[in-house]
């Protein structure tokens, strides 16, 4: 194999990018780069660092079922047991000289003649692959708001995914910009450090009990020995989650269970009522991301910590001033605001067939068939694409099926000397008209706003079903689905062959 062309090239050194790769190891094909514009692998997990950092759901489910690991310290990891995991598959599975490290893939263009993806990184010689993987994730990127006065900020400013651990918080006055999956980890620990921490909130969620023990050393033995025992141990995890759906995807008599949870939740760690009014959700609890934590609340009513919930109405040179006027002055601001996420475009341009621009097709939602693939763009598939999102259980459940299908379609392509492996836009089209009219009668379209939603409320982000069924639509591909075009040298034996 030529050095700059490729079978698969995988973009993207995180979760999604590691496992694709040790699957088509696993499946014989080695022939294989993993670009990564960082300068070492992980993904989110090693961008975000901040304190508190892990895992809202088990990391017995959080993890590959072909990578077990026997040895999780607790029932949620933290952050850097989660990249000390993909760390070690990446060892065990021998990726290191498949990576190509500060590779900033900045655009694919397929070569409809050859076959091939042209790929354009910065600052170094174009390759070509004959299908490319989309690993970047949708957690990928980051950055500050967009706020009025932003740019006006004479203190310090902090995102949670690019944490600055070189600032001491001793003795600061800091401002928290935000109340959701991050926020409620990080809060906590700043309360521990700064001398005031102010925490700004724009809606209220849905809080649950963590309750996160200690792996027994017993345990971690037992799975070491009886590799099964532990795989009985995911199993059991994975159902009892499957379970949640039918309180948080739909709208059901369950709803109100988990809302009952979250409000004893409420009632028992705040004890203020005023308190406990500004923190109650006035949506259904899964319309937005379910908040696991038990130490939120707790943080809330330190002393030196207060809930501010005045709209902010502008950043000013020393602080945060609020709709009714009063300007919070902070040495310090953290935005827990969340990352960019990819609704309306794509995380790098991809150009198709005929010149054909997919983020301008993505321009009013994104969209793919099973969230794997996209009409006019053969050989190309997507990890944790378009309405891959689970609600109630582990994203890696579903990036795990969207692996093995995309390997086994990839495998296809290689051993049927294929050109071109393009998705059929009428199953594209039907498969996404059921996908729109099911999530209609979801709790995520509900009315409430999130990051889930774009801005005229297309859900492009959730599945809406059991993680069960979005496994299953992944278990084969079927070419039927497919316009299948053979390479030439492949269509030329068949002529010769017919001829013959």
């Amino acid at each position: 194999m030529n050095d700059t062309t490729l079978d698969v090239a995988i973009i993207g050194g995180g979760f999604a990018g590691i496992g694709a790769a040790i699957r088509l190891k696993q499946k014989g094909i080695d022939g294989f780069a993993i670009f990564e514009r960082g300068d070492a692998i992980g993904g989110t997990w090693r961008d975000n660092t901040y304190p508190g950092a892990a895992c809202d759901i088990p990391s017995r489910l959080y993890s590959y079922s072909f990578a077990p690991n026997p040895d999780w310290s607790h029932t949620y990891s933290g952050s850097d047991e989660i990249l000390g995991y993909i760390e070690a598959m990446a060892a065990e599975f021998g990726l290191g000289p498949h990576f190509r490290f500060e590779h900033n893939v900045s655009g694919i263009v397929f070569d409809e003649d050859a076959g091939q993806w042209e790929i354009t990184i910065d600052g170094r010689e174009t390759v070509r692959a004959r299908a490319v993987v989309l690993a970047s994730g949708p957690l990928a990127n980051a950055s500050f708001p967009d706020m009025r006065g932003i740019a006006e900020y004479a203190g310090h400013k902090i995102h949670s995914a690019r944490w600055d651990h070189d600032y001491d918080f001793t003795g600061k006055k800091v401002a928290v910009v935000g109340t959701g999956a991050s926020a409620v980890q990080i809060i906590p620990k700043l309360v521990d450090q700064a001398a005031s921490v102010k925490v700004f909130q724009r809606t209220p969620g849905w809080v649950l009990p963590r309750v996160n023990r200690r792996t027994n050393p017993v345990t971690k033995e037992l799975y070491r020995r009886v590799p099964a025992a532990e795989q009985l141990a995911r199993q059991a995890w994975f159902y009892g989650h499957e379970s949640v759906a039918l309180g948080v995807v739909w709208n059901t008599p369950l709803t109100r269970v988990v809302e009952l949870v979250g409000r004893a939740q409420l009632r028992r760690q705040v004890k203020d009522p005023w308190l406990r009014r500004q923190l109650t959700p006035d949506f259904r609890a899964g319309c937005k991301r379910l908040l696991m934590t038990d130490d939120y609340y707790p943080a809330l009513q330190r002393d030196n910590c207060k809930l501010i919930t005045w709209p902010i109405a502008t950043l000013s040179e020393r602080g945060i001033r609020t709709a009714e006027g009063v300007e919070h002055q902070v040495d310090c601001i953290v935005f827990a605001t969340g990352f960019d996420v990819s609704k309306t475009g794509t995380p790098i341009p991809v150009t198709g067939r005929d010149g054909r621009v997919l983020a301008e097709e993505w321009s009013r939602g994104a969209y793919a068939y099973k969230s794997v693939a996209v009409s006019g763009y053969p050989n190309l598939f997507l990890t944790f694409g378009p309405n891959s999102g689970p609600g109630h259980n582990s994203a890696l459940v579903y990036m795990e099926a969207q692996i093995d299908y995309l390997v086994s379609a990839i495998g296809t392509i290689l051993e049927q000397d294929l050109r071109v492996l393009d998705v059929r836009k009428e199953r594209q089209d039907r498969y996404n008209a059921g996908m729109q009219r099911r999530l209609t009668a979801t709790t995520w379209n509900s009315g409430c706003r999130s990051w889930y939603l774009t801005e005229d409320g297309f859900n492009a982000t959730m599945y809406p079903g059991f993680a069960t069924q979005y496994v299953n639509q992944l278990r084969t591909v079927d070419l039927a689905d497919y316009t299948v075009v053979a390479a030439e040298r492949n269509a030329r034996r068949a002529r010769i062959a017919a001829v013959s």
